[in-house]
């Protein structure tokens, strides 16, 4: 047995069945590359879901996490510490802004805005006591605490977990019809992803975040944008409501804000919204610890520079010129924006996910279909394109093992 096959096995054995992962094994990684417990390299087409956009084990974020861990790492928030004012305050100078609450998981931060906007509506807005709706969009992926998986539209996220909370309208994403006509007076948020990532990295029609901001306006309700995924740089944007020249009430940030080293989130707003919790009413032991909030300090200076940005917009358009030129009987759609991208398939992402394995590049499925696509923000354009050379064979690998896989593009309807 290979060391390979003994590692997955103790981890088939002893963990949790809630990954499906590819069978390999990583030990070590830089930059773009990851390297398993055999020796052989992979280009990182996935980033862990955006949270490694800066590159595994960054110089800049590695060197502030040591930094860090010289010193103190953790004191609760019984205490300040001296990385919390400054961490605090540069997040919000980024986001234009007011006041952050640091959490630990996107989830944490997705909850902690529920509980934010539901209090800011009976405290702020005085709606009724209990009777507090949020609107949520078909297809939705915030996380998979009880909460948010209540208003999930995912049966495999959300069976067999009820009762569910109350509180929750879902509309069809992209649809300005129908959120119009879920709002109402009772409504106190939209919770809404610039871009779905889990969906398949579904971008809205052109316009629909410009006239959600104008319904929340109008109807008095917190505009929640949930840029976990989509935020700090993966769209060719900081945040990706500003490809519509967009503010929110309120950022939901995470995953990328702790370099792929720790994790961090925070939610984002001004003081008359978040200035509505008091002493008692809301935190979390590791939230804010001074390890989190130096390494995000340093993500905060490199997003600052627009350097990032730049290269997921220069590469981004180049990815996206070349997954426009695969066989379009063997690709049904392209989707995404920056270094993000959901490349919809006539046959299963799953064999051709496994099939890039094989080939020397990681990257995976999300539902049956779509291949997910996501490097991190640092790769070169050489390995880029030798990244897209290996799906080209991939796809065609896949298509002449399973001929029924192809369709030609203008049969879709």
């Amino acid at each position: 047995m290979s060391r390979t096959e003994r590692l997955r096995a103790m981890s088939e054995a002893h963990g949790a069945h809630t990954y499906h992962p590819l069978p390999v094994v990583i030990a070590e990684a830089e930059g773009a590359w990851v390297t398993d417990v055999e020796g052989r390299r992979y280009l990182d087409m996935l980033a862990a879901y955006s949270a490694v956009n800066f590159g595994h084990r960054n110089p800049r974020l590695l060197a502030a996490l040591t930094r860090q861990l010289e010193r103190v790492t953790l004191v609760s928030r019984a205490f300040d510490h001296d990385q919390f004012g400054p961490f605090v305050t540069e997040l919000a100078e980024l986001c234009g802004k007011d006041m952050v609450l640091p959490m630990n998981s996107g989830a944490e931060a997705v909850e902690t805005a529920l509980k934010t906007a539901r209090k800011w509506g009976y405290e702020v807005r005085g709606v009724p006591a209990d009777s507090a709706t949020i609107i949520t969009f078909e297809g939705n992926f915030h996380g998979r605490t009880t909460t948010i998986i209540s208003f999930s539209t995912d049966p495999e996220a959300k069976n067999s977990y009820g009762p569910y909370t109350p509180g929750f309208r879902t509309v069809p994403y992209g649809d300005v019809a129908a959120l119009r006509a879920a709002m109402d007076e009772t409504t106190v948020g939209v919770l809404i992803e610039p871009i779905q990532g889990e969906a398949g990295v579904n971008v809205p029609p052109s316009g629909f975040l410009t006239a959600v901001r104008e319904l929340c306006t109008e109807h008095g309700a917190l505009m929640i944008a949930d840029e976990i995924q989509s935020g700090l740089g993966r769209t060719g944007a900081t945040f990706a409501v500003e490809h519509e020249n967009v503010v929110p009430d309120m950022y939901l940030l995470g995953k990328a804000l702790g370099g792929g080293l720790v994790p961090v989130s925070a939610v984002v707003a001004d003081e008359d919204v978040l200035g509505v919790f008091k002493p008692g009413q809301h935190g979390s032991t590791f939230g804010g610890n001074p390890l989190a909030c130096a390494v995000a300090r340093e993500v905060i200076a490199m997003l600052r520079t627009g350097e990032y940005q730049e290269r997921s917009r220069e590469l981004g358009a180049h990815m996206h010129r070349r997954l426009g030129e695969l066989p379009s009987d063997l690709v049904r759609e392209v989707r995404g924006r920056g270094l993000w991208a959901g490349v919809e398939l006539y046959g299963k992402a799953r064999t051709v996910s496994e099939r890039l394995m094989e080939l020397g590049v990681l990257a995976k499925e999300t539902h049956e279909t779509t291949l997910r696509l996501a490097p991190p923000l640092v790769i070169e354009q050489a390995d880029l394109d030798w990244a897209l050379d290996r799906l080209e064979e991939a796809l065609s690998s896949a298509a002449t093992s399973d001929p029924a896989r192809s369709a030609p593009r203008e049969a879709v309807v």
